[in-house]
């Protein structure tokens, strides 16, 4: 059940960043015209999309083995937690980011909805969006990383 969580993960992930800036780059040339329904269903499409990776993501931050349950396992203390950093990242920074990522997402998908005016709105969404997709590339765990952090661009490819 972990691999397929973990692979769910990976594959939302990268459907995630695609849509995030596909959004981006359709505001931005859009920027003059109405914000129009499409302009909304793109936006209920990432905030599904964001949320469907939260629940993968909950699923291996509580039961993964980078998760919570090494801490209980080993019985770390938090100062361990802070002391390492693979530790560090997994179950502080990574999660952290994500959720603050999320939140950006949320908060554009409300702006999404409000009635304000339309450059005001694509301006508003799209400083959300780059911030959002900054946080995400600064949390994911690419292949460059320090050991214990280093993930494969795509886990399914990867038989760990």
């Amino acid at each position: 059940m972990y691999g397929g969580f973990l692979w769910l993960h990976s594959l939302i992930r990268w459907a995630l960043l695609i849509i995030l800036v596909a959004n981006l780059i359709r505001l931005n040339v859009e920027s003059r015209n109405k914000f129009d329904k499409r302009d909304k269903r793109w936006s209920l499409l990432l905030y599904y999309i964001v949320f469907a990776n939260l629940i993968a993501s909950l699923y291996l931050y509580f039961f993964g083995q980078n998760g919570l349950q090494i801490v209980e396992e080993q019985k770390y203390t938090f100062q361990d937690v802070l002391q390492s950093d693979s530790m560090r990242f997994w179950i502080i920074e990574h999660p952290l980011m994500m959720l603050l990522s999320l939140m950006l997402i949320i908060v554009s998908h409300t702006i999404a909805k409000k009635e304000i005016t339309p450059s005001k709105k694509h301006k508003t969404i799209s400083v959300l969006y780059i911030a959002a997709i900054v946080i995400i590339l600064v949390a994911v765990p690419w292949p460059f990383r320090g050991e214990g952090i280093a993930r494969p661009v795509f886990r399914a490819l990867n038989h760990e």
